[in-house]
């Protein structure tokens, strides 16, 4: 199992932007220090739900500082960017990490983001279909071409020459049906992120997995989990914890994507945005909606971390995490006193476990 931290950089704390910027990317460099295999990042726009507009450029800092942790932009949102400038900020990183960068890959799905690029949302879904191919092949390849409904480029070399790439070394965030089944067609692990009871999961995970072995005669990869983590001493920390921060990133969440929004009810490739805000709004709206997501991230004590990850292994199978530490106006003394405590506690015992033997066969 490889576990990372996932920066989401939501700036809740009323800092100045500047400074609040430094103290967020230091995270991805102390987590070095504590064992983490991988520093994520997000890219979001515009408001102080997420503010990092390019992961790319915020891990080259990272990349300067450290030695070894791998460096994953989580995710590159491909309908925002050029494929050109993704497959040359790409092996740029990549040279200076001296090969540690993981490519993360995702569409998008805050329709405000997508006004702010004078973008359509509707044509989220081809946009990235396309651009993920042109970026996988130029990465591949070293060489750029393209002739789609969205993308006309001229061959182009890219330089610095990318090297060592395949599709092992690539992901894609995969929330809905239709991106599931694009990232197990086009070979890519897929990254999920905790919303709720992981049963509900199953069938989308399973429709995954089949199609991609079907496709690519091997069996899928554990795909990647991006998780909002508490881990504290006491349940009475737990309960502080998820009612101050928690409750805080989970409304920031349903507001930024509008979940339940009407325009999603017309994209049937974002249905999942729609049953979201039909659960949000059955629960009584977000401010009581998000006790019932408490269970799917790995929330509790570090032994009840280490129990809903066995719990988590007998459904889903073997897994990879990226765990959010820092969220929801936290200071960063209760960040980093958590983060330790998890990679002391917590890690090392998430290592060792594995899914059972008849799960592991069936992925």
């Amino acid at each position: 199992m490889q576990i990372g931290v996932h920066l989401g950089f939501q700036n809740l704390h009323g800092m100045p932007d500047m400074e609040f910027f430094r103290k967020e990317t230091q995270i991805a460099i102390e987590a070095e220090a504590m064992g983490f295999d991988f520093a994520a990042m997000v890219e979001h726009h515009f408001t102080d739900y997420a503010a990092c507009p390019d992961p790319l450029q915020a891990l080259s800092y990272v990349a300067a500082k450290t030695k070894t942790i791998k460096l994953m932009p989580a995710a590159v949102i491909l309908p925002w960017n050029d494929p050109v400038r993704v497959v040359e900020k790409v092996a740029m990183l990549d040279s200076l990490s001296e090969g540690r960068v993981i490519l993360g890959m995702g569409r998008g799905a805050a329709r405000r983001e997508f006004n702010g690029f004078r973008k359509d949302i509707a044509d989220s879904r081809e946009l990235f279909d396309e651009a993920a191919l042109i970026i996988m092949d130029g990465l591949e390849t070293g060489t750029v071409k393209a002739n789609t409904k969205h993308f006309q480029q001229p061959e182009v070399e890219i330089r610095p020459r990318p090297e060592g790439w395949t599709r092992d070394r690539m992901l894609m965030v995969s929330m809905s049906p239709s991106s599931a089944e694009v990232a197990a067609e086009y070979g890519l692990k897929a990254l999920r992120f905790s919303q709720g009871d992981w049963s509900h999961s199953m069938k989308e995970i399973n429709a995954y997995r089949s199609t991609f072995e079907a496709k690519h005669g091997q069996k899928a990869p554990p795909f990647v989990i991006s998780d909002f983590v508490v881990c504290v001493d006491t349940e009475e920390q737990v309960a502080e914890y998820t009612d101050e921060y928690f409750a805080k990133q989970f409304y920031q969440v349903a507001n930024h994507y509008e979940w339940g929004g009407e325009h999603f009810k017309n994209m049937p490739s974002y249905a999942t945005y729609v049953a979201l805000g039909d659960a949000m709004n059955a629960a009584g709206g977000p401010e009581k909606a998000y006790k019932d997501y408490i269970g799917g991230n790995l929330i509790g004590t570090p032994e009840q971390l280490i129990e809903k990850d066995a719990m988590r292994k007998a459904t889903v199978g073997d897994y990879d995490i990226i765990a959010n530490f820092s969220y929801g106006g936290m200071s960063y003394d209760r960040v980093y006193d958590q983060m330790k405590r998890f990679a002391d506690k917590v890690m090392p015992k998430l290592r060792e476990s594995a899914a059972t033997p008849e799960l592991a066969q069936a992925q």
